[in-house]
């Protein structure tokens, strides 16, 4: 790849030159400035970046917005299926979609290691580029800095996100309710075991993909249909496990689930049990839980397998009853032999740096 791949550069960086980040870089002086005209601006393209100002003004017709924030540190930055880039901007947008709001736009800060690649930099906001285009959502704005060599792990990013409130219902766990179903858009763990096989170079017989994709598309179709969404939220650290656990503490319920119901790749499954893993708990990018009334379930479902990419999406359970106050909310899943057992939040930390 060149510097100039994919990108209309009015003047190139010259990567003979500067073929790595240095401290200068981030220092506000003649390189740091040469970083953002030559790779971001071109890479984000925004009328707002253009103003070259400190923020972005926004003119939003919405009374109400919803705004969210996250940082990315995964290693390796690079895995199949996606990168830190991809990464950053789906799970933003993918939050904004969470609340039943459509992403207007982002903020992008990136810490950079000294002595990391330009090359790889100018990959990332290539493929940042991409994503936002998919999701139908602008990077208006954004901050760089370096760090001495050593102390950055080659790259973090952190974004913001901004998004129009698409419904007038709230869309949170309060809202849910017993006889609610769950609904889930796939197949759960393929996110984590790609980062856990692209770092440690496991191979398997198959190359294992992260599902890391924008849920934007698949969550206003859903709302322009006007079904009654009680609560959305995607499954990323802690996978659908710990996502149920912490709506059914919030909400007070007990939620059942059926443990065949829930997808789960044959190729993830067998890497789960080399390694220990339980795909309940690992981490996803591309995959949420839809939760609304029993009679809308089928309606959903089949809105949902026409915005589904690569996925089928399932009725996975149901909200039981509520639990009486004061005790904390209850997960149980009945197994593929009829026993039941509760579903708890894991202990500790299962794949460390996935997202």
């Amino acid at each position: 790849m060149t510097l100039s791949d994919n990108f209309n550069l009015n003047c190139p960086l010259p990567k003979a030159d500067y073929p790595y980040v240095l401290l200068a870089h981030g220092g506000g002086g003649r390189l740091m400035h040469r970083l953002i005209e030559d790779i971001f601006i071109p890479a984000f393209g925004s009328q707002e970046l253009e103003l070259r100002h400190d923020g972005a003004r926004l003119d939003i017709e919405s009374s109400a917005v919803v705004m969210t924030t996250d940082s990315y540190v995964v290693h390796p930055l690079f895995f199949p299926g996606g990168d830190i880039g991809s990464l950053a901007v789906n799970g933003t947008v993918n939050d904004l979609a969470m609340c039943g709001a459509r992403p207007t736009a982002l903020s992008a800060a990136f810490i950079i290691e000294e002595g990391f690649p330009v090359e790889s930099l100018v990959r990332v906001a290539q493929s940042m580029r991409a994503a936002a285009e998919a999701a139908g959502v602008r990077i208006v704005t954004g901050d760089t800095k370096v760090v001495d060599k050593g102390r950055g792990h080659g790259l973090f990013i952190t974004t913001a996100g901004i998004g129009e409130v698409k419904s007038s219902r709230l869309i949170a766990p309060s809202s849910v309710r017993p006889g609610d179903v769950i609904l889930i858009n796939g197949d759960v763990g393929r996110h984590g075991i790609a980062i856990m096989a692209a770092r440690e170079g496991l191979e398997f017989e198959t190359t294992i993909e992260s599902d890391c994709a924008p849920l934007v598309d698949s969550v206003m179709r859903m709302l322009d249909a006007g079904l009654d969404l009680h609560c959305l939220r995607d499954l990323t650290r802690g996978g659908l496990a710990t996502t149920l656990v912490e709506i059914a503490d919030a909400a007070g319920v007990h939620i059942a689930i059926e443990e065949a119901a829930v997808p789960v790749r044959e190729e993830i499954r067998g890497a789960c049990e080399i390694l220990g893993f339980d795909p309940l708990y690992v981490a996803n990018e591309g995959r949420f839980i839809a939760i609304l009334p029993g009679k809308e379930a089928d309606r959903a479902l089949d809105i949902l397998r026409k915005s589904a990419v690569d996925c089928t999406p399932m009725r996975i359970g149901q909200v039981v009853e509520r639990v009486p106050d004061g005790q904390p909310g209850l997960v149980t899943m009945t197994s593929v032999i009829g026993s039941e057992r509760i579903i708890d939040m894991l202990s500790g930390e299962q794949l460390p740096r996935i997202c």
